[in-house]
């Protein structure tokens, strides 16, 4: 049943806002499939993208705040100062403005440590001064008249793999409150916390992760959540609930559970819907939650978040999927392009540089594609794709632009390659990370560094170049899902139990 309620009557007169996924969703987490079936291609040498061309002619995406060239995509004023969205500032994991430490553990440039309520693996976002992320808490309670719980099996929803092993936890049988959370970030401590909603869950999800795996957005004035199947919310940024609205469940693969963030731009604010019922694609108005348009979708559950950029004056929004990446025109939705040969579980949120979009995967099978956004019709195994390679690329990690370099890393695994973004060179590829054990984190950058968590906590800072050359090892005492944060001086990471603020003590 479809929920929509409207609590300020003054919304009329505030404007809009801006992504996950899961495991980082998120990412923020994505949920990661567990396939003991799964063959893993063995690394390779340096290899040649195939249908490798430059493309001269596109202009760069249009850039709405002049205070960094590099900014392709809609960035509300004051964002590059804050990291607002799920890939921050400049859409690409970097943070043109930002300097954080080199070093750091347990006991060295620790500005704060808190313990979060409840577990959520979504990446937070900073709004100047304060940091907003979403949870999901365990209430241990049964509501009263709650019916039998059904049978294991198809609570569920059916998550078990071939071999009979469950492939998602168990549905809970007790009422979680799905929170979020606003924080001070110079001194951690709680500003305020909403209870979007309290509902027992109608089902699992994967064992990597949890209920709250997706980033709010916000353009400063207003701030967007979801929790997918339990609901979108608007809240000003006093915490106080403009509206809401109710898509429906989400009926996700295997039961592993939901992570993609909204994307704002403007006005208007995307959902995708990708999942084993039927999928869409909604854009509603960020001021009032009413729906705009919605299309449906050909597609299976997905956790990827899209990406709206500008070019040549018309808005895009584009979706990584399993069938096809699409684009759609943000004013009617409808579509302008598409092209297949991903692989399977998209996660990894696409990235935009001078008129290009490089989309990518890396499960049961590899896809990095770099596809020109002055595309129309169906380009799939045409000479309109700009480069592609087929034998390397991130399951669940999405991947950092900084300068004309694309980093991305390997499956789950600590594993990097660097391209060059115009015409898909290798720079160096498949150079292991020292102290890793599987990544879902998507990648940062700034201050010419770059940033990669580990699962175990570590985090590996390279020196931002064409040559492999790793500048410090970090190591903090819990896992870490949740992608690198950084505004100023500052690093957030999000692990496990408490979140860190990191900056030179």
């Amino acid at each position: 049943m479809r929920r929509h309620r409207f609590d300020s009557p003054g919304i009329g007169s505030l404007v809009t806002f801006g992504c996950f996924i899961l495991s980082g969703c998120g990412s923020n987490p994505a949920p990661v499939a567990v396939d003991s079936s799964e063959s893993v291609a063995p690394d390779s040498g340096a290899a040649t993208p195939s249908n490798a061309t430059t493309t001269t002619s596109e202009t760069q995406p249009a850039v709405a705040n002049t205070d960094s060239a590099t900014v392709p995509v809609y960035t509300p004023t004051g964002a590059l100062t804050s990291w607002h969205r799920w890939r921050g500032p400049t859409a690409s994991g970097v943070a043109p403005q930002g300097n954080p430490p080199l070093n750091w553990d347990e006991s060295t440039n620790i500005q704060w440590k808190v313990k979060l309520p409840g577990y959520g693996s979504g990446t937070p976002i900073v709004w100047r001064d304060h940091i907003y992320l979403l949870t999901a808490v365990d209430t241990g309670k049964m509501p009263e008249g709650s019916p039998p719980a059904a049978d294991e099996k198809s609570a569920s929803g059916g998550g078990r793999g071939r071999r009979g092993f469950r492939m998602s936890t168990p549905t809970p049988k007790t009422e979680f409150e799905f929170r979020l959370l606003c924080l001070d970030r110079q001194t951690g401590e709680t500003v305020w916390s909403q209870v979007a909603r309290k509902q027992v869950p109608f089902s699992g999800h994967h064992p990597s992760h949890g209920f709250a795996s997706s980033s709010a957005v916000t353009d400063g004035k207003l701030l967007y959540a979801s929790f997918g199947s339990y609901g979108i919310y608007c809240y000003n940024l006093a915490g106080e609930l403009q509206w809401e609205l109710d898509l429906g469940d989400m009926q996700t693969r295997a039961g592993f559970g939901e992570g993609a963030s909204p994307a704002l731009h403007e006005e208007s604010l995307v959902v995708t819907w990708d999942h084993e019922g039927e999928s869409f694609i909604v854009c509603l108005n960020a001021l009032s939650g009413e729906e705009i348009w919605r299309q449906p979708r050909d597609e299976r559950t997905t956790w990827a978040t899209p990406l709206i950029v500008e070019h040549e004056g018309t808005a895009q929004v584009i979706t990584n999927a399993q069938n096809r990446t699409r684009s759609y025109n943000l004013a009617d939705g409808a579509l302008l392009w598409e092209c297949g040969g991903q692989a399977g579980n998209p996660i990894a949120t696409p990235v935009v540089k001078d008129g290009t979009v490089y989309c990518m995967t890396g499960f049961r099978g590899y896809a990095v594609y770099a596809l020109p956004l002055s595309a129309r019709g169906d380009i799939s195994d045409t000479d309109k794709i700009v480069w592609k390679y087929t034998d390397n690329g991130p399951y669940v990690a999405s991947p950092v632009l900084y300068d004309d370099l694309l980093y991305f890393t390997k499956e789950r695994r600590g594993v990097l390659s660097c391209v060059r973004a115009d015409t898909g060179e290798f720079q160096f590829e498949n150079q292991r990370l020292p102290g890793f054990e599987g990544l879902y984190a998507s990648l940062s950058a700034a201050a010419g560094k770059i940033y990669i968590v580990s699962r175990n906590g570590t985090t590996v800072v390279l020196k931002h170049g064409s040559e492999f050359e790793v500048l410090a090892t970090n190591q903090l005492a819990e896992g870490i899902d949740a992608s690198p944060v950084i505004v100023g001086n500052q690093l957030l990471l999000r692990g496990a139990e408490h979140l860190y603020a990191i900056s030179e003590q």
